[in-house]
Parts: C-alpha cells; sequence; structure tokens
C-alpha cells in the first residue's frame, strides 16, 4: 500500500480527507502538521485527532523561527503588501510545503495530499511548492470529489468523525496575523462584530496616553525594542502585543483571489503594521530617491507573487537578491507614537543617513543658491513648449 502524507489541521476538511484517503484512494495515511506560530490548541489538536481517529502516525514541526527568519524578514525588507494589507497566510504556506515535502520524502511516501477546495488560493499555493520541489504525486480529496460542505459532514457522521464546534468563522492564524472569514462576515454590509478580533482592541478600549517605542533595525530587519535585542519570534509577539493593544492592525477588504472571484477578508496585523510603517520610515532616511521608487515597484511585485503562490518563481529569488544589496543600509532606530488606532513614525537615526542637517539649513551657504538659476530655468522645458504649440493652436 503507498503512503500518502496530509497537511493534518485536524478540523473537519483534513479529518474528512483521511478516512477518503484510505476507503476512496486505499493508501497508508501519515498526519502532519507545521507551526508557524498557531495557537497552543492548534498545535496539539491534530496529534489528538489523528489518535482518535485510527491513532495514525503525526509529525508535529516546528517551523516558527524559520518562517521568522527566512519569509517574515524578506517579506518586510520588500514592504510587502497586496491590496492593502500585510500578508500573513499566502507568506507562511510554501513553508508548510516544504516541510510537509520533507516528511514526505522521509517517510518514502509516493504522495502529499491537502484538504483545500477548488475556490481558494491554498490550493495554488501549496501545489506550486510540491510540484517545484519534488515529483510527488498531488491528492485534493475534497477538491477532487467536488464535495460540499454538508457533504463533507454527512459523510464525517457515517465514520464517525467528530464534526467541528459552532465555530462562527474560518480563522487562519499564525505569527505573522490573523485570517478571519465565512459565515456573516461574507455580506460585505455587515460590520465585522468585536468577537471576530483577538490581537486588537476596540478603540474605546486603547488607552488613554499615547505611547512611544523604539524599534532597531540592522539590514532592513528589525532586531530590537525600546533597546532590547530580541529573537526574531519573541520580538514579532511582543510587537502583536504593543500595537494591538492600541488598537492597530485590523483590515477589512474585498479581496481578489487568484480565481478570481471576490472575497470578503478580515485580517489582524498588528505587529505587521508597526514593523513596515518603522520599515519605511527608515528607508526614507536612508536610500537614494532612485532606491525608493524602485522598492515600491519591488513591494508589489514582490507580494502579487507570494499571494499568488509563486514563492519558487525565480523573480522572487532576484528580487530577494536586489531587496537584499538594497537592504544593507537600512540599519539604525525608529520610534513610533501609537495612539487610539493611529501610528506615526516621529523620529528616526542612522548611521547611513543620507540626511544632512547643514546643507537643509536655510541658514547655510554650503549649496550656493545661485547656482540653482540655469538649473530651474530649464526645469521645465517640455512643458513650457508645449503650451506654447497649444497657444499657436488656439
Amino acid at each position: 500500500m503507498d503512503k500518502v502524507v496530509l497537511a493534518f489541521s485536524g478540523g473537519l476538511d483534513t479529518s474528512v480527507c483521511i478516512k477518503l484517503l484510505e476507503e476512496k484512494y486505499n493508501m497508508e495515511v501519515i498526519t502532519a502538521c507545521v507551526d508557524v506560530g498557531q495557537p497552543r490548541d492548534e498545535i496539539e489538536r491534530p496529534a489528538m485527532v489523528a489518535k482518535e481517529l485510527g491513532n495514525y502516525r503525526h509529525y508535529t514541526v516546528d517551523a516558527r523561527r524559520e518562517f521568522a527568519e527566512d519569509y517574515i524578514f524578506p517579506a518586510i525588507k520588500a514592504n510587502a503588501v497586496y491590496e492593502g494589507y500585510p500578508l500573513s497566510t499566502a507568506l507562511a504556506r510554501p513553508l508548510i510545503a516544504k516541510k510537509i515535502v520533507e516528511v514526505a520524502e522521509k517517510e518514502g511516501a509516493s504522495a502529499i495530499a491537502h484538504g483545500c477546495t477548488g475556490k481558494g488560493n491554498d490550493q495554488f499555493r501549496f501545489e506550486a511548492v510540491i510540484r517545484s520541489t519534488t515529483d510527488l504525486d498531488v491528492i485534493a480529496p475534497i477538491r477532487d470529489l467536488n464535495l460540499t460542505r454538508t457533504e463533507e459532514m454527512e459523510y464525517a457522521r457515517s465514520c464517525g468523525i467528530p464534526l467541528p464546534s459552532d465555530k462562527l468563522y474560518s480563522i487562519d492564524e499564525n505569527l505573522w496575523g490573523r485570517a478571519i472569514e465565512g459565515d456573516i462576515l461574507e455580506d460585505p454590509m455587515v460590520e465585522p462584530p468585536e468577537d471576530a478580533f483577538e490581537w486588537t482592541k476596540p478603540i474605546h478600549e486603547t488607552p488613554e496616553d499615547p505611547e512611544v517605542i523604539e524599534i532597531g533595525f540592522h539590514g532592513g530587519v528589525p532586531v530590537a525594542l525600546n533597546g532590547e535585542e530580541l529573537e526574531p519570534v519573541e520580538l514579532i509577539g511582543l510587537a502583536n502585543e504593543v500595537a494591538g493593544k492600541h488598537g492597530i492592525g485590523r483590515v477589512d477588504i474585498m479581496e481578489d483571489r487568484i480565481i478570481g472571484m471576490k472575497s470578503r477578508e478580515i485580517y489582524e496585523t498588528p505587529a505587521a503594521f508597526l514593523l513596515l510603517e518603522a520599515h519605511r520610515g527608515l528607508e526614507q532616511l536612508t536610500l537614494t530617491r532612485s532606491e525608493l521608487r524602485f522598492a515600491d515597484i519591488i513591494s508589489s511585485t514582490y507580494a502579487e507573487l507570494v499571494y499568488s503562490g509563486l514563492w519558487h518563481d525565480p523573480l522572487r529569488e532576484d528580487l530577494d537578491m536586489a531587496v537584499n544589496h538594497m537592504q544593507r543600509r537600512v540599519t539604525g532606530t525608529v520610534r513610533v507614537k501609537l495612539h487610539r488606532g493611529s501610528m506615526r513614525v516621529i523620529g528616526r537615526e542612522s548611521p547611513y543617513s543620507l540626511y544632512s542637517e547643514e546643507i537643509v539649513s536655510f541658514e547655510d551657504k554650503t549649496l550656493d543658491q545661485r547656482e540653482m538659476a540655469g538649473m530651474v530655468k530649464n526645469y521645465a522645458l517640455q512643458a513650457a513648449i508645449y503650451s506654447r504649440v497649444c497657444r499657436k493652436e488656439n
């Protein structure tokens, strides 16, 4: 009997997949869960469910530090934002797929399975990585059998699979953010209830007094908060707490999925909002105007690749090389003020600062103002010629 490694969360979809893989595909199932910063109960549950459903061999892979260093930090350096929000779920999927492939190769499996439907983005994100890095077959029982949610629940009852609790929303959570969708949120006119949020305070519950936090960067990567150097996972976790208590990081958008449908998505990404804002503030101090313009192009392209599941596209690697070279000088400290759902950079310093207080001062004569006359005279030359042409036509 061939082995298959199933990316397993212990929820309805993947629990149903265990039995389907046995009954419909005649395969020996091995389950695996990758820890990228989910709540502890979501890491412990898959192992318990796998045991309850048939004592299946199960792997729990701790990838939190790798997620922070090799995925989140490159996204910060690239200012990766898709349609107005920092990527969280999309950023974790290639790492999860990578770890599932490693388990499959260790077990000598012939295939990898996942519980994605045919309507979402994750099918692209998982399979793009799997097919780019291995020749193993990919099985998607829910999609391949065209099952509805009701049919899944009926099948679960017939197999004795415990049905999920009456959770209102579908939530994906990792170190970098929470994605919330489903139920009443599918109506674009419904305001997200407060019970959908966990990481961010409503504005009326945020502190009355503002808080100033200093973030230290080295080579574009955050390394310290308020002067204290922290490990990557700890730093991101603390940034989530600090920004979240001030109500920062909520996003409510109509998102364009890969297959073209629009989807109402709610996100909580407080650390991402804080660290990206500080990072951009430091870039403004240390990068040239041309570099900043090019960085904007890189940001949108990078985010599009990540969102679309093209982590292994060579262009993403090319962009990382360009970004890493530019980020060598993005080192220093940024001061951010947080208050009542807002934040703004109020100070920045760097040994690579391109700002000269002496030159910019109105009292300075280092830059001879008279030398600007010729430059200004011909600065709008084409616009001036255009205006003369228009006047002749009239």
